[in-house]
């Protein structure tokens, strides 16, 4: 392991004091350095700043900073001097920093995303052994408030912006960066949405969140921001591109409200962005302002005209058609709402996450894959980033759960390992409960969930049970919002609509009898009788559609294939139809 000194002076010292005289290495070493304005005072809820940088001379660093308007501010210089530091270690203890200080949430990062990496370099497990030291050091310091595990596990980790992106991640972001400064060089009056599209773990969610971060940017960055930064990114910090974006206005659109409530959160806690910016249909629709780009994220939860979950809602829908296109139409679906209030769109989506007949149809989000392709406005992510099982697990999943009848589908793959991934199936739920609550011990972020197959009878008692199985007596999600880092969760089931886009570390799902297995059709089967979701099952009266019982099996399926596809570390099963026990036994076990 590396040694390290770390010095925290007044910030102002640094230009009235010989401080870089005392030690050479403040003018000629590769350092890291954080910048804070105060530690947060407990009676308050503010929160204050927090810059971080890596030099090779540090004297003449911060006193660039102090001389900046926007750095003056902050109030004490934390220099990290590592022995054997060479710029490779300094960049990753930089970024690494960079991202925990983001997740912490007690302070605002002042630094742009564009220079988080993720590179290896030599000796570099070396070097990260050390920069555990350092965190607990700066935890003293008053910079940190959580521990790391705490942080890696928090949504304002996770969603946050400063992320360093996967190749592919990041091919998109610069395509898509090109082709909306080209719109903007080149207006025309109705520019082609670009599509995003990618399977679960594929980081869609990110890429929105860094995008948008990083639009703030490059729009509110000066000629003295970048210094000797090089980035993938660089070329759009110039003046010809802050031009382009001078009275831009981007926001993003998310149709869940859970998460919807979180990326609100790492929004209010980024410079540049703002939970106003985080917006749910409605909202839009209602808004009389105009927008030059919305991102979707999970595009394919938007919405049909169909009956809305409130009476309040269905007049909304009315209204809205009416305010937007003068009258109201049964064919306008929320997308039509997106594409009138504003210029330009990214749409990201993944046509297998449509969990009830209300969302876009999967015809109309095919038919955008397939425009977006012809128009050259379509990008693929396809890097795995969630569950450590690898890239082949989410179509290990899907195709075990495919619903399509056995003449007209491929056999189902051959069961296998995945090696240091946990997947273990379960007989008793009593059992897997107290494996979940062992994890969440350990890890953390360990958590029940399961399809709909169960009333919700404690959301008006409670005192009741909703799910009773193997002496377990547990109820759903008692909060929409944030339920998965919400107190008691670990005894509690969560439901499709409070993990879909979120990551856990341990998932323990429970496959309802709503999903079945006839053993002499060799099929997946539905039981509409023990499916409770009315709106997953509801009728359109409004666009004279009826759902079949093969309709919406294929919701039921994408929606145990997304509870299957939660777990980073592991994935446990449990289901209650004993033929459909005995026909994923061999998936989860071989």
């Amino acid at each position: 392991m590396t040694s390290f000194e770390l010095e925290t002076i007044p910030f102002k010292a640094v230009g009235v004091r010989n401080w870089a005289k005392e030690d050479s290495k403040h003018r000629n070493w590769p350092v890291v350095y954080v910048l804070d304005q105060a530690a947060k005072h407990p009676t308050t809820s503010k929160t204050f700043d927090v810059y971080v940088g890596e030099t090779v001379n540090a004297e003449s660093r911060l006193l660039q900073h102090l001389s900046n308007p926007d750095r003056q501010h902050l109030v004490k210089a934390h220099v990290i001097v590592g022995s054997t530091f060479n710029k490779s270690a300094c960049l990753d203890l930089e970024s690494q920093l960079v991202r925990l200080l983001s997740g912490d949430g007690t302070y605002k990062v002042l630094n742009r995303n564009d220079g988080v990496t993720d590179a290896d370099y030599y000796d570099r497990e070396m070097y990260r052994e050390s920069f555990q030291d350092i965190f607990e050091r700066l935890r003293v310091e008053g910079i940190f408030t959580k521990s790391i595990t705490e942080i890696e596990n928090s949504d304002l980790f996770k969603l946050s912006p400063f992320k360093s992106l996967t190749d592919d991640q990041n091919i998109a972001v610069m395509e898509i960066l090109k082709a909306l400064f080209d719109d903007l060089k080149h207006p025309t009056k109705n520019p082609e949405p670009i599509v995003v599209e990618g399977g679960p773990g594929t980081g869609k969610t990110i890429v929105a969140s860094f995008m948008l971060k990083l639009i703030a940017d490059i729009k509110s960055t000066q000629t003295d921001d970048s210094f000797d930064r090089d980035t993938i990114f660089s070329e759009f910090f110039t003046s010809d591109y802050r031009n382009l974006l001078g009275d831009f206005k981007f926001g993003i659109v998310i149709p869940q409200q859970s998460l919807r409530s979180s990326i609100s959160r790492v929004f209010a806690r980024t410079p540049g962005l703002s939970k106003q910016q985080v917006l749910n249909p409605f909202q839009l629709g209602e808004s009389d302002e105009k927008w030059d780009l919305l991102i979707v994220d999970e595009t394919h939860r938007l919405s049909l005209r169909a009956n809305q979950p409130s009476a309040a809602q269905n007049k909304k829908f009315k209204q809205i058609n009416e305010k937007l296109f003068e009258a109201d139409s049964s064919e306008i679906t929320q997308l039509d709402w997106i594409k009138k209030k504003s210029t330009l769109q990214i749409l990201l989506l993944d046509k297998r996450q449509t969990v009830r007949p209300a969302d876009l149809a999967e015809s109309d989000v095919k038919r955008l894959v397939e425009e977006s392709k012809q128009n050259h406005r379509h990008f693929e992510l396809t890097t795995q980033m969630r569950v450590q099982a690898g890239d082949d697990y989410i179509g290990y999943i899907r195709s075990i759960l495919d619903p399509t009848p056995a003449e007209d589908r491929f056999e189902p793959p051959t069961p296998r390992r995945f090696d240091g991934y946990d997947l273990r199936f379960f007989d008793n739920l009593r059992e897997m409960h107290e494996a979940i609550r062992e994890r969440d011990r350990e890890k953390g972020l360990a958590r029940l969930v399961a399809g709909y197959a169960w009333e919700w009878k404690s959301k008006k008692n409670k005192k009741v049970a909703d799910i009773e199985i193997d002496g377990c007596d547990l109820q759903w999600n008692q909060t929409d919002k944030d339920w998965i880092n919400s107190k008691g969760a670990v005894d509690q089931v969560g439901s499709i609509h409070t993990v879909q886009g979120y990551d856990l570390n341990y998932a323990g799902v429970i496959i309802g009898p709503d999903l079945r297995y006839d053993k002499k059709r060799g099929e997946l089967v539905l039981s509409a009788a023990d499916y409770f979701d009315k709106k997953g099952k509801e009728n359109n009266r409004v666009l004279g559609k009826k759902y079949t019982d093969e309709d919406i099996l294929r919701y039921v399926s994408n929606i145990y294939a997304v509870l299957l596809t939660r777990g980073i570390l592991g994935t446990y099963v449990y289901v209650c139809d004993p033929e459909l026990r005995e026909y994923l036994r061999p998936f989860f076990t071989a």
